[in-house]
């Protein structure tokens, strides 16, 4: 399996998909995201004062899941991720990378204070069949 087989099963399944996070104090968060794929690396919108964005500074490793179908089809990706706020990558992923208008979220665009992205480098997948009876799939970067 490849990283483009899991892309295009997450694609399958839903564009949303919930991202977990874990804080300095050790307690873990799971915040639903709406994620884009810039070649090998899944981007997230985000306010650099977000729970994610605090929870990442204390520790990059994150896992996320996608909806589970209702065959129990389901993926789940676990990698490292790191908060972008350069004007260069936010004017780099607002237009052409998402599959929604930015603006509807922060409507002075990329140069919005507090605006950032979140980059997520995959380093491991799960793909579910019917919760794992009718087979899965892992792979490994």
């Amino acid at each position: 399996m490849e990283l483009d087989d899991i892309k295009q099963e997450a694609a399958r399944l839903s564009p949303l998909a919930h991202l977990a996070t874990v804080g300095a104090d050790g307690a873990p968060d799971v915040s639903p995201i709406h994620p884009a794929w810039e070649g090998d690396t899944l981007w997230i919108m985000s306010y650099t004062n977000s729970v994610k964005v605090k929870n990442l500074a204390a520790n990059p490793a994150v896992a996320l899941h996608w909806q589970v179908s209702e065959a129990g089809d389901g993926v789940a990706m676990w990698g490292t991720g790191k908060t972008f706020d350069d004007l260069e990558t936010k004017q780099r992923l607002w237009k052409g990378v998402f599959d929604y208008d930015l603006d509807l979220f922060a409507p002075g665009g990329p140069t919005t204070d507090g605006v950032g992205f979140i980059g997520i480098e995959p380093e491991r997948a799960l793909v579910l069949k019917q919760y794992g009876l009718a087979g899965r799939e892992t792979w490994h970067r």
